[in-house]
């Protein structure tokens, strides 16, 4: 249970960094944030173990993830 609530205030975070630091207004609820902060640090795990290396990911990697993923958002609809 820890794990989880761990997994959805660190998404929040990184959701919240990457909102902050993608140039332009970026409109997400707070579910969304937290979506995209998971899923942002799910990709940027995904291209680390392609290319390689078998550490974990920090946050600069996860909040990049998380602003690809908010201009691959952008780019589709």
């Amino acid at each position: 249970m820890v794990r989880i609530l761990g997994a959805l205030f660190s998404g929040f975070l990184i959701g919240l960094l990457a909102r902050w630091l993608y140039p332009g207004s970026v409109h997400l609820g707070v579910v969304a944030t937290i979506l995209l902060g998971v899923g942002g640090s799910l990709l940027a795990e995904l291209v680390a173990r392609r290319q390689g290396s078998s550490q974990q990911v920090g946050c600069l990697a996860s909040v990049l993830g998380a602003m690809a993923l908010i201009l691959i958002g952008r780019l589709l609809g």
